[in-house]
């Protein structure tokens, strides 16, 4: 089937509609639309939705990941251990703060990283963890909390991709010591841009609220709502890391539909894997045996089974009218990190090398993944 006759397939698609609009417009007709009493109410029901006790609502997972990072203290001279495979984002927020990333290498059927593979390239200088919940496939949080307080640093959760999925009977989320979220659209919820930082500690989430607004004592929907006048104080150096009402008020419906989205992503999920089945060399990415991913991402990892290169397959792909993705991005194989010696990396490399994401969203048809699928089988055949 050539591009002209097939319908073009979107790899993703945000799962949007009239309710958003009709709360973004009710929020802009309200006269507030900087952060305020939206953003309120949706740092708590998101809160609640994943097991924490505080929200707080900034403007983007890597904001949220460089509050984090502050808020338990990493300073220049630090290490911080992430993984390679992961969006580039995770590595520059350790940059943010003066400190040095050093990447860790990954399980090969999940993306994460281990306690193996975190202590492999463990120091004396190492002073926290950011643990990637790749493509919302749940890292095994029990076991490296466990390793974290034994070796007495901090471990951070970048749940970017996870807002749903579930690890140890609980969602994602539940227990961090802090867990940095992403509403940017390729996520299941969405608010357009923005970001969450979650946690159990009162205080880190006082603290993080006043960072994210400048350093100041008071922030300014409580100023402008004092019938008296408020005269705030800035306490140390923050950020302008606010999130908008409006965007607020899209997250609090979007949340409302998230079971629902998991949901549907997963039965399309079981069918891709029961379509790729009698497709020699492509392993689909599946729950692991911790937890239960919500599928924001579908990657296929192709081995030597397969027969074609993962760069060919992708323009075969296209070719038939499929927008189908390069697998997950290896940080340490960018410029930005050319300066970085990592140990060896070589499940990382492979996955990055050699996995691609096939298209899965709201919108994707049974003809849709009967048509990816038979393109894939037509190349393993060829």
């Amino acid at each position: 089937m050539t591009i002209e006759a097939a319908r073009r397939i979107p790899v993703m698609l945000p799962a949007l509609g009239e309710e958003e609009a009709l709360a973004a417009a009710d929020a802009v007709r309200s006269g507030w639309v900087a952060q305020g009493p939206r953003v309120a109410a949706f740092e708590a029901a998101f809160a609640a939705s994943v097991g924490a006790a505080h929200g707080v609502a900034v403007s983007s997972c890597t904001t949220a990941l460089h509050l984090a990072l502050v808020a338990v203290g990493v300073a220049p001279g630090d290490e911080v251990i992430v993984p390679s495979l992961s969006f580039i984002a995770t590595a520059n927020a350790v940059r943010y703060v003066g400190a040095r990333p050093v990447f860790a290498d990954v399980d090969v059927a999940t993306g994460n990283v281990t306690v193996a593979t975190l202590d492999a390239v463990r120091t004396p200088r190492t002073r926290a963890v950011i643990v990637v919940h790749q493509g919302g496939v749940p890292a095994e949080v029990s076991a490296l909390r466990t390793a974290a307080d034994r070796w007495g640093v901090s471990l951070i959760e970048d749940a970017a991709c996870a807002a749903g999925s579930m690890v140890n009977g609980g969602p994602v989320g539940a227990g961090a010591l802090l867990a940095a979220w992403s509403f940017h659209p390729r996520k299941l919820l969405t608010t357009g841009e923005g970001g969450m930082i979650t946690t159990d500690d009162a205080d880190w989430a006082v603290r993080l609220r006043r960072l994210r607004e400048h350093g100041m004592n008071v922030s300014a929907a409580d100023r402008h709502a004092s019938a008296q006048p408020i005269l705030e104080a800035y306490l140390e150096t923050g950020y302008n890391y606010r999130m908008t009402d409006i965007q607020a008020a899209i997250g609090l419906v979007q949340l409302g539909k998230l079971r629902d989205i998991v949901a549907q992503r997963r039965r399309l999920a079981a069918r891709y894997h029961e379509l790729l089945a009698d497709v020699p060399g492509a392993l689909a990415v599946r729950d692991p045996a911790h937890g239960r991913t919500n599928f924001q991402t579908f990657w296929v990892l192709l081995t030597d089974e397969f027969g074609v290169g993962r760069d060919e397959t992708l323009a075969a792909l296209a070719a038939a009218g499929v927008s189908a993705r390069r697998g997950i991005m290896a940080s340490h194989l960018e410029p930005a990190y050319a300066d970085v010696n990592p140990a060896p990396l070589p499940v990382t490399e492979r996955i990055t090398r050699d996995s691609l994401v096939l298209p899965l969203h709201h919108a994707l048809t049974e003809d849709d993944q009967d048509h990816i699928v038979g393109t894939l089988r037509g190349l393993a055949r060829r």
